[in-house]
């Protein structure tokens, strides 16, 4: 069984690498594995709603989304991280899920179908109701 562990923040090691590093043990302990996948700190579109994705069966875009495309077929569950800068969930995080999802869909790669996932939030106040 394997887990991909995404790092949703601009920060490579900051605070979200270590909570997912956290639990990244417990997994470990329970001999299920890990990988860990960091969006990156450049910037990531929105969907255009293009509709590439029918044909290519990826995103028009080439970043990394569709290397996580890639990664995310061989996956039997997921966990998101990401940080809380102010009052919610990083932009590059939500753009960055919004692409995978509507091109997984409509490539019909169904790489989520059935498969478990869970967040990970780092924040220090306000703003993990909403992410």
């Amino acid at each position: 069984m394997k887990v991909l562990m995404v790092n949703g923040s601009p920060h490579k090691n900051g605070c979200t690498y270590t909570a997912l590093t956290e639990v990244a043990e417990m997994f470990h302990k329970e001999d299920i594995n890990t990988e860990l996948f960091w969006i990156g700190n450049k910037s990531i579109s929105g969907c255009i709603a293009c509709k590439a994705c029918i044909e290519k069966k990826k995103c028009v875009f080439q970043d990394s989304v569709n290397e996580f495309l890639d990664l995310a077929e061989n996956c039997d569950g997921f966990v998101f991280g990401t940080p809380v800068h102010w009052g919610g969930a990083l932009g590059a995080i939500t753009s960055f899920l919004d692409r995978v999802f509507y091109a997984d869909l409509n490539g019909g790669g169904n790489r989520f179908l059935l498969k478990p996932a869970s967040t990970v939030i780092s924040a220090r106040r306000a703003g993990t109701t909403a992410t």
